[in-house]
Protein backbone atom coordinates (compact mmCIF):
# COMPACT_ATOMS: atom_id res chain seq x y z
CA UNK A 1 0.00 0.00 0.00
CA UNK A 2 2.79 2.64 0.97
CA UNK A 3 4.37 1.75 -2.40
CA UNK A 4 0.90 3.00 -4.03
CA UNK A 5 0.66 5.94 -2.51
CA UNK A 6 4.36 6.60 -3.06
CA UNK A 7 3.47 6.56 -6.88
CA UNK A 8 0.28 7.80 -6.43
CA UNK A 9 2.19 10.79 -4.89
CA UNK A 10 4.66 11.03 -7.53
CA UNK A 11 2.08 11.03 -10.22
CA UNK A 12 0.25 13.78 -9.38
CA UNK A 13 3.30 15.82 -8.50
CA UNK A 14 4.42 15.25 -12.28
CA UNK A 15 0.84 16.42 -13.46
CA UNK A 16 0.73 19.61 -11.26
CA UNK A 17 3.96 20.55 -12.84
CA UNK A 18 3.27 19.49 -15.98
CA UNK A 19 -0.41 21.74 -15.66
CA UNK A 20 1.56 24.66 -14.42
CA UNK A 21 4.45 25.22 -16.14
CA UNK A 22 3.92 22.43 -19.69
CA UNK A 23 6.30 19.58 -18.34
CA UNK A 24 9.86 19.59 -16.34
CA UNK A 25 13.04 21.20 -17.04
CA UNK A 26 16.31 20.30 -17.16
CA UNK A 27 16.98 21.51 -13.69
CA UNK A 28 14.22 19.30 -12.17
CA UNK A 29 14.85 15.25 -12.55
CA UNK A 30 14.77 13.62 -16.43
CA UNK A 31 11.56 13.43 -17.40
CA UNK A 32 8.64 10.37 -17.16
CA UNK A 33 5.85 8.98 -19.05
CA UNK A 34 3.73 10.86 -16.05
CA UNK A 35 5.37 13.90 -17.28
CA UNK A 36 4.62 13.00 -21.20
CA UNK A 37 8.02 14.61 -22.30
CA UNK A 38 6.70 17.77 -22.74
CA UNK A 39 9.31 20.49 -23.98
CA UNK A 40 8.76 23.75 -25.77
CA UNK A 41 8.23 23.38 -29.30
CA UNK A 42 10.54 26.01 -30.37
CA UNK A 43 13.24 23.84 -29.10
CA UNK A 44 12.20 20.76 -30.59
CA UNK A 45 12.34 22.59 -33.74
CA UNK A 46 15.92 23.87 -32.99
CA UNK A 47 17.51 20.69 -32.58
CA UNK A 48 15.57 18.96 -35.43
CA UNK A 49 17.80 22.05 -37.42
CA UNK A 50 20.88 20.86 -35.70
CA UNK A 51 20.22 17.15 -36.69
CA UNK A 52 19.48 17.46 -40.14
CA UNK A 53 20.94 20.40 -40.87
CA UNK A 54 17.92 22.71 -42.18
CA UNK A 55 16.58 25.93 -41.08
CA UNK A 56 12.81 26.73 -40.48
CA UNK A 57 10.49 29.79 -41.44
CA UNK A 58 7.29 29.75 -39.46
CA UNK A 59 3.96 30.95 -40.74
CA UNK A 60 2.65 29.92 -37.52
CA UNK A 61 2.43 30.99 -33.96
CA UNK A 62 5.22 29.00 -31.87
CA UNK A 63 5.60 30.89 -28.86
CA UNK A 64 4.75 29.60 -25.55
CA UNK A 65 3.37 26.25 -27.96
CA UNK A 66 4.87 23.30 -25.75
CA UNK A 67 4.59 19.76 -27.66
CA UNK A 68 4.06 16.41 -25.40
CA UNK A 69 6.12 13.08 -26.44
CA UNK A 70 8.46 15.63 -28.12
CA UNK A 71 11.54 13.44 -28.29
CA UNK A 72 9.59 10.43 -29.23
CA UNK A 73 8.23 12.46 -32.45
CA UNK A 74 11.65 12.58 -34.30
CA UNK A 75 13.04 10.16 -36.89
CA UNK A 76 16.66 9.90 -36.89
CA UNK A 77 15.96 8.14 -40.35
CA UNK A 78 13.86 10.87 -42.13
CA UNK A 79 13.41 14.57 -41.80
CA UNK A 80 9.80 14.23 -43.81
CA UNK A 81 8.16 11.66 -40.96
CA UNK A 82 9.77 13.98 -37.89
CA UNK A 83 7.96 16.79 -39.34
CA UNK A 84 4.96 15.07 -39.91
CA UNK A 85 4.92 13.68 -36.53
CA UNK A 86 5.25 17.32 -35.03
CA UNK A 87 3.17 19.38 -37.16
CA UNK A 88 0.58 17.08 -37.44
CA UNK A 89 -0.17 17.54 -33.45
CA UNK A 90 -1.27 21.28 -34.12
CA UNK A 91 -2.61 21.03 -37.60
CA UNK A 92 -0.14 22.30 -39.24
CA UNK A 93 2.09 21.61 -42.33
CA UNK A 94 5.82 21.40 -43.61
CA UNK A 95 6.73 22.47 -47.14
CA UNK A 96 10.63 22.48 -48.37
CA UNK A 97 11.47 25.47 -50.24
CA UNK A 98 15.07 25.59 -51.36
CA UNK A 99 18.30 24.23 -50.26
CA UNK A 100 18.01 23.90 -46.60
CA UNK A 101 15.25 25.88 -46.00
CA UNK A 102 11.40 24.48 -45.24
CA UNK A 103 8.32 26.70 -44.03
CA UNK A 104 6.21 25.72 -40.97
CA UNK A 105 2.05 26.41 -42.49
CA UNK A 106 -0.93 26.00 -40.68
CA UNK A 107 -3.34 23.18 -42.72
CA UNK A 108 -4.14 24.27 -46.32
CA UNK A 109 -6.92 22.03 -47.95
CA UNK A 110 -5.69 22.95 -51.16
CA UNK A 111 -2.31 21.89 -50.47
CA UNK A 112 -0.56 18.64 -50.44
CA UNK A 113 2.94 17.53 -50.94
CA UNK A 114 4.02 16.24 -54.43
CA UNK A 115 3.70 12.64 -53.51
CA UNK A 116 -0.26 12.56 -52.27
CA UNK A 117 -0.83 13.99 -55.66
CA UNK A 118 1.18 10.92 -57.24
CA UNK A 119 -1.03 8.62 -54.55
CA UNK A 120 -4.12 10.47 -55.49
CA UNK A 121 -3.42 9.73 -59.32
CA UNK A 122 -2.51 6.03 -58.69
CA UNK A 123 -6.07 5.75 -57.04
CA UNK A 124 -8.38 7.72 -59.74
CA UNK A 125 -6.72 5.62 -62.73
CA UNK A 126 -7.64 2.17 -61.00
CA UNK A 127 -11.30 3.69 -61.83
CA UNK A 128 -10.96 3.69 -65.19
CA UNK A 129 -9.63 1.25 -67.38
CA UNK A 130 -11.13 2.04 -70.89
CA UNK A 131 -12.76 4.33 -72.49
CA UNK A 132 -16.52 3.36 -71.38
CA UNK A 133 -15.22 3.81 -67.74
CA UNK A 134 -13.70 6.81 -67.76
CA UNK A 135 -16.89 8.26 -69.52
CA UNK A 136 -18.87 7.18 -67.15
CA UNK A 137 -16.79 8.85 -64.22
CA UNK A 138 -16.37 12.16 -66.79
CA UNK A 139 -20.40 12.26 -66.80
CA UNK A 140 -20.67 12.15 -63.52
CA UNK A 141 -17.99 14.42 -62.38
CA UNK A 142 -19.20 17.01 -64.70
CA UNK A 143 -22.54 17.02 -63.03
CA UNK A 144 -21.29 16.95 -59.43
CA UNK A 145 -18.82 19.97 -60.42
CA UNK A 146 -21.49 21.82 -61.98
CA UNK A 147 -23.25 21.33 -58.64
CA UNK A 148 -20.80 22.10 -56.38
CA UNK A 149 -20.10 25.12 -57.73
CA UNK A 150 -23.36 26.19 -58.11
CA UNK A 151 -22.37 27.74 -61.59
CA UNK A 152 -26.42 27.16 -62.99
CA UNK A 153 -28.29 28.90 -60.07
CA UNK A 154 -26.01 32.25 -60.61
CA UNK A 155 -26.43 31.94 -64.21
CA UNK A 156 -29.68 31.69 -63.58
CA UNK A 157 -30.22 34.75 -61.26
CA UNK A 158 -28.21 37.02 -64.01
CA UNK A 159 -29.26 40.59 -64.54
CA UNK A 160 -29.25 40.42 -68.48
CA UNK A 161 -28.77 43.77 -69.15
CA UNK A 162 -27.01 45.26 -72.46
CA UNK A 163 -23.46 45.36 -72.41
CA UNK A 164 -21.24 48.91 -72.47
CA UNK A 165 -18.76 49.20 -75.05
CA UNK A 166 -15.63 51.79 -75.29
CA UNK A 167 -14.52 53.19 -78.62
CA UNK A 168 -12.54 50.89 -80.54
CA UNK A 169 -8.55 51.86 -80.46
CA UNK A 170 -6.50 50.97 -83.42
CA UNK A 171 -2.97 49.73 -83.59
CA UNK A 172 -0.85 47.96 -85.67
CA UNK A 173 -2.55 44.77 -86.74
CA UNK A 174 -5.82 44.99 -83.98
CA UNK A 175 -7.92 46.72 -81.98
CA UNK A 176 -8.86 46.80 -78.61
CA UNK A 177 -12.35 47.94 -77.20
CA UNK A 178 -13.32 47.57 -73.62
CA UNK A 179 -16.28 45.72 -72.20
CA UNK A 180 -18.57 45.87 -69.61
CA UNK A 181 -21.85 43.56 -68.54
CA UNK A 182 -23.88 43.83 -65.33
CA UNK A 183 -23.87 40.26 -63.26
CA UNK A 184 -26.06 41.19 -61.02
CA UNK A 185 -27.23 44.34 -59.55
CA UNK A 186 -24.23 46.38 -58.67
CA UNK A 187 -21.71 44.10 -59.76
CA UNK A 188 -20.60 43.82 -63.30
CA UNK A 189 -17.65 42.23 -65.15
CA UNK A 190 -15.08 44.64 -66.98
CA UNK A 191 -12.67 43.52 -69.46
CA UNK A 192 -11.11 43.93 -73.15
CA UNK A 193 -11.55 42.54 -76.37
CA UNK A 194 -8.61 42.27 -78.56
CA UNK A 195 -9.19 42.11 -82.68
CA UNK A 196 -7.92 41.05 -85.48
CA UNK A 197 -7.80 43.89 -88.30
CA UNK A 198 -8.26 41.11 -91.04
CA UNK A 199 -11.23 40.03 -92.01
CA UNK A 200 -13.40 36.57 -92.08
CA UNK A 201 -13.99 34.47 -89.49
CA UNK A 202 -11.35 34.28 -86.31
CA UNK A 203 -10.88 31.82 -83.64
CA UNK A 204 -11.94 33.32 -80.00
CA UNK A 205 -9.64 32.99 -77.20
CA UNK A 206 -11.39 33.37 -73.29
CA UNK A 207 -8.43 34.52 -71.14
CA UNK A 208 -9.36 34.45 -67.54
CA UNK A 209 -6.74 36.28 -65.24
CA UNK A 210 -3.71 35.32 -62.67
CA UNK A 211 -2.97 36.39 -59.46
CA UNK A 212 -0.27 38.33 -61.35
CA UNK A 213 0.72 41.85 -60.56
CA UNK A 214 -1.44 44.35 -61.90
CA UNK A 215 -3.75 41.82 -63.65
CA UNK A 216 -4.57 42.14 -66.75
CA UNK A 217 -3.45 45.57 -67.00
CA UNK A 218 -0.11 44.63 -67.07
CA UNK A 219 2.77 44.68 -70.06
CA UNK A 220 3.05 40.76 -70.71
CA UNK A 221 -0.43 40.44 -70.51
CA UNK A 222 -1.21 43.27 -73.38
CA UNK A 223 1.68 41.95 -74.98
CA UNK A 224 0.22 38.39 -75.31
CA UNK A 225 -3.34 39.79 -75.96
CA UNK A 226 -2.11 41.79 -78.24
CA UNK A 227 -0.30 39.12 -80.65
CA UNK A 228 -2.64 37.02 -80.47
CA UNK A 229 -4.81 38.95 -82.17
CA UNK A 230 -2.36 40.14 -84.89
CA UNK A 231 -2.18 36.48 -85.78
CA UNK A 232 -5.75 36.29 -85.84
CA UNK A 233 -7.80 34.76 -82.57
CA UNK A 234 -10.28 37.52 -80.78
CA UNK A 235 -8.83 37.56 -77.61
CA UNK A 236 -11.05 38.72 -74.20
CA UNK A 237 -9.51 39.15 -71.02
CA UNK A 238 -11.43 40.47 -67.56
CA UNK A 239 -10.47 41.31 -63.82
CA UNK A 240 -10.40 38.94 -61.57
CA UNK A 241 -13.55 39.37 -58.87
CA UNK A 242 -12.79 42.21 -56.70
CA UNK A 243 -9.39 43.49 -58.84
CA UNK A 244 -9.50 45.71 -60.99
CA UNK A 245 -12.39 48.19 -61.38
CA UNK A 246 -14.78 45.38 -60.32
CA UNK A 247 -12.36 46.31 -56.49
CA UNK A 248 -14.13 49.09 -56.82
CA UNK A 249 -17.80 48.15 -56.53
CA UNK A 250 -17.35 44.99 -53.96
CA UNK A 251 -16.23 45.05 -50.34
CA UNK A 252 -12.46 45.01 -49.56
CA UNK A 253 -12.44 40.39 -48.65
CA UNK A 254 -14.39 40.14 -51.60
CA UNK A 255 -11.87 38.25 -53.83
CA UNK A 256 -10.79 35.83 -51.27
CA UNK A 257 -14.75 34.46 -50.70
CA UNK A 258 -15.99 31.46 -52.65
CA UNK A 259 -18.44 33.56 -54.53
CA UNK A 260 -15.22 35.04 -56.49
CA UNK A 261 -14.76 31.06 -57.60
CA UNK A 262 -18.61 31.01 -58.95
CA UNK A 263 -18.26 34.83 -60.10
CA UNK A 264 -15.41 34.07 -62.39
CA UNK A 265 -15.84 30.77 -63.75
CA UNK A 266 -19.40 32.83 -64.74
CA UNK A 267 -17.62 35.69 -66.24
CA UNK A 268 -15.75 33.78 -68.47
CA UNK A 269 -19.16 31.81 -69.59
CA UNK A 270 -20.87 35.15 -69.65
CA UNK A 271 -18.06 37.08 -72.05
CA UNK A 272 -18.45 33.74 -74.54
CA UNK A 273 -22.23 33.85 -74.88
CA UNK A 274 -21.61 37.42 -75.23
CA UNK A 275 -19.14 37.02 -78.55
CA UNK A 276 -20.66 34.14 -80.21
CA UNK A 277 -24.08 35.86 -79.51
CA UNK A 278 -23.34 39.48 -80.90
CA UNK A 279 -20.12 38.99 -83.44
CA UNK A 280 -20.74 37.99 -86.89
CA UNK A 281 -17.06 37.17 -87.47
CA UNK A 282 -16.02 33.97 -84.52
CA UNK A 283 -15.75 30.82 -85.95
CA UNK A 284 -17.56 28.55 -83.16
CA UNK A 285 -15.06 26.09 -84.62
CA UNK A 286 -12.54 27.59 -82.72
CA UNK A 287 -12.95 28.41 -79.07
CA UNK A 288 -10.34 28.79 -76.62
CA UNK A 289 -9.21 29.15 -73.03
CA UNK A 290 -5.72 30.56 -72.21
CA UNK A 291 -5.15 31.48 -68.49
CA UNK A 292 -1.50 31.35 -66.61
CA UNK A 293 -1.80 30.58 -62.44
CA UNK A 294 -5.31 31.19 -60.65
CA UNK A 295 -6.00 31.94 -65.05
CA UNK A 296 -4.78 28.06 -65.72
CA UNK A 297 -7.43 26.85 -62.64
CA UNK A 298 -10.04 29.06 -64.37
CA UNK A 299 -8.93 27.79 -67.80
CA UNK A 300 -9.41 24.06 -66.74
CA UNK A 301 -12.67 24.99 -64.82
CA UNK A 302 -14.28 26.80 -68.31
CA UNK A 303 -13.28 23.33 -70.06
CA UNK A 304 -15.61 21.00 -67.87
CA UNK A 305 -18.61 23.78 -67.82
CA UNK A 306 -19.08 24.24 -71.34
CA UNK A 307 -18.97 22.14 -73.74
CA UNK A 308 -18.50 24.53 -76.55
CA UNK A 309 -14.49 25.32 -75.76
CA UNK A 310 -12.74 22.91 -78.44
CA UNK A 311 -9.14 23.80 -77.27
CA UNK A 312 -7.03 24.85 -73.82
CA UNK A 313 -3.97 25.85 -73.10
CA UNK A 314 -4.01 26.03 -68.86
CA UNK A 315 0.01 27.42 -67.72
CA UNK A 316 2.03 27.35 -65.09
CA UNK A 317 -0.96 26.00 -62.44
CA UNK A 318 -1.94 22.40 -62.96
CA UNK A 319 -1.14 20.04 -60.44
CA UNK A 320 -2.70 16.70 -58.44
CA UNK A 321 -1.06 18.13 -55.22
CA UNK A 322 -2.70 21.75 -55.49
CA UNK A 323 -5.99 22.61 -56.20
CA UNK A 324 -5.38 26.74 -56.40
CA UNK A 325 -3.96 28.95 -53.07
CA UNK A 326 -6.89 31.59 -53.54
CA UNK A 327 -11.03 30.72 -52.79
CA UNK A 328 -11.50 32.35 -56.31
CA UNK A 329 -9.55 29.03 -57.70
CA UNK A 330 -10.95 26.71 -54.82
CA UNK A 331 -13.57 28.00 -52.26
CA UNK A 332 -16.12 25.48 -53.62
CA UNK A 333 -15.93 22.31 -52.48
CA UNK A 334 -15.68 21.05 -56.50
CA UNK A 335 -12.63 18.67 -55.81
CA UNK A 336 -14.85 16.73 -53.28
CA UNK A 337 -17.14 15.79 -56.56
CA UNK A 338 -17.28 11.75 -57.48
CA UNK A 339 -15.73 11.22 -53.93
CA UNK A 340 -12.54 13.30 -54.45
CA UNK A 341 -11.25 14.29 -57.55
CA UNK A 342 -8.01 17.19 -58.66
CA UNK A 343 -7.59 19.69 -61.54
CA UNK A 344 -5.91 17.20 -63.19
CA UNK A 345 -8.56 14.73 -63.93
CA UNK A 346 -10.57 18.15 -64.38
CA UNK A 347 -8.63 18.68 -67.35
CA UNK A 348 -9.28 15.68 -68.52
CA UNK A 349 -12.57 15.65 -68.80
CA UNK A 350 -12.19 17.68 -72.46
CA UNK A 351 -10.34 14.54 -73.71
CA UNK A 352 -9.90 14.33 -76.61
CA UNK A 353 -9.69 17.88 -77.65
CA UNK A 354 -6.80 19.66 -77.92
CA UNK A 355 -4.61 21.29 -74.55
CA UNK A 356 -1.25 22.26 -74.05
CA UNK A 357 0.24 22.56 -70.36
CA UNK A 358 2.77 24.95 -69.81
CA UNK A 359 4.63 23.94 -66.60
CA UNK A 360 7.69 25.08 -65.18
CA UNK A 361 10.96 24.11 -62.45
CA UNK A 362 9.96 26.94 -60.14
CA UNK A 363 6.63 26.16 -59.06
CA UNK A 364 4.84 23.29 -58.08
CA UNK A 365 3.89 22.18 -61.91
CA UNK A 366 7.32 20.90 -61.44
CA UNK A 367 5.80 17.55 -61.38
CA UNK A 368 4.03 17.83 -64.40
CA UNK A 369 6.50 15.54 -66.65
CA UNK A 370 6.30 12.77 -64.11
CA UNK A 371 2.96 12.84 -62.60
CA UNK A 372 0.51 15.29 -63.92
CA UNK A 373 1.09 14.62 -68.01
CA UNK A 374 1.48 10.79 -68.16
CA UNK A 375 -1.92 10.84 -66.52
CA UNK A 376 -3.28 12.98 -68.80
CA UNK A 377 -2.03 10.57 -71.82
CA UNK A 378 -3.40 7.67 -70.36
CA UNK A 379 -7.03 8.98 -70.68
CA UNK A 380 -6.29 10.72 -74.05
CA UNK A 381 -5.55 7.31 -74.84
CA UNK A 382 -8.62 6.11 -74.93
CA UNK A 383 -9.52 8.17 -77.54
CA UNK A 384 -6.34 7.41 -79.49
CA UNK A 385 -5.71 10.62 -79.28
CA UNK A 386 -2.69 11.01 -77.36
CA UNK A 387 -1.03 13.69 -79.73
CA UNK A 388 -3.45 16.14 -78.87
CA UNK A 389 -1.75 16.69 -75.60
CA UNK A 390 0.49 18.55 -74.75
CA UNK A 391 3.11 19.74 -72.70
CA UNK A 392 6.29 22.35 -72.87
CA UNK A 393 7.97 22.04 -69.67
CA UNK A 394 10.20 24.85 -68.41
CA UNK A 395 12.35 23.34 -65.84
CA UNK A 396 14.88 26.47 -65.42
CA UNK A 397 12.28 28.94 -64.92
CA UNK A 398 9.87 30.01 -62.54
CA UNK A 399 6.18 30.77 -61.86
CA UNK A 400 5.43 33.67 -64.60
CA UNK A 401 3.99 34.56 -67.81
CA UNK A 402 7.29 35.21 -69.51
CA UNK A 403 8.62 34.75 -73.09
CA UNK A 404 9.27 31.07 -73.36
CA UNK A 405 5.43 30.40 -71.57
CA UNK A 406 4.09 32.98 -74.03
CA UNK A 407 5.90 31.25 -76.86
CA UNK A 408 4.68 27.79 -76.52
CA UNK A 409 0.99 29.55 -76.12
CA UNK A 410 1.54 31.07 -79.39
CA UNK A 411 2.76 27.73 -81.10
CA UNK A 412 -0.07 25.79 -79.74
CA UNK A 413 -2.56 28.06 -81.15
CA UNK A 414 -0.68 28.17 -84.24
CA UNK A 415 -0.88 24.88 -84.73
CA UNK A 416 -4.80 24.13 -83.52
CA UNK A 417 -6.54 27.15 -85.27
CA UNK A 418 -4.28 27.68 -87.80
CA UNK A 419 -3.17 31.41 -86.87
CA UNK A 420 -0.55 33.65 -89.07
CA UNK A 421 2.99 32.95 -87.44
CA UNK A 422 4.05 35.66 -89.70
CA UNK A 423 2.77 38.05 -87.46
CA UNK A 424 4.03 36.50 -84.44
CA UNK A 425 6.12 40.49 -83.07
CA UNK A 426 5.33 41.21 -79.60
CA UNK A 427 7.13 44.34 -80.72
CA UNK A 428 4.51 45.34 -82.37
CA UNK A 429 1.66 45.37 -79.63
CA UNK A 430 1.39 48.98 -77.71
CA UNK A 431 1.23 48.52 -74.17
CA UNK A 432 -1.62 51.21 -72.90
CA UNK A 433 -1.69 52.77 -69.54
CA UNK A 434 -4.51 51.13 -67.26
CA UNK A 435 -7.14 53.76 -67.33
CA UNK A 436 -7.09 53.45 -71.26
CA UNK A 437 -7.91 49.96 -70.31
CA UNK A 438 -11.22 50.64 -67.96
CA UNK A 439 -14.61 51.54 -68.88
CA UNK A 440 -17.18 53.40 -67.00
CA UNK A 441 -20.23 51.18 -66.20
Amino acid sequence: MKRYLSFVVILLGGLTAFAQGGGLSKAQHEPAYETQYVRSVSDVMHDVEQRFGVRFKYNVDTAGVRLPYADFRIRPYSLEKTLDNICKYYDWNWWKQSGNLYKIKPYEYARRHTEEGGEMLEYLSSLYNDKASWEARRDSLRREVRERIGIDVLMDSLTHTPAKLSKVRRYDGYTVQNICIEMTPGEHVFGSIYSPTTKGKHALIICPGGHFNNGRYRDDQQQRMGTLARMGAICVDFDLYGWGQSEKELPDDAHHTSRAHVMQAAYGLVLLEYMLTHRKDIDPHRIGANGGSGGGTHTVLLTALDGRFTAAAPTVNLASHFDGGCACESGKPIHLAGGGTCNPEILAMFAPRPVLVVSDGGDWTSSVPELEYPFLQRIYGFYNAEDKIRNVHLPDEAHDFGPNKRQAVYDFFIDVFGLDRTKLDESKVTIEEEDLLKIEN
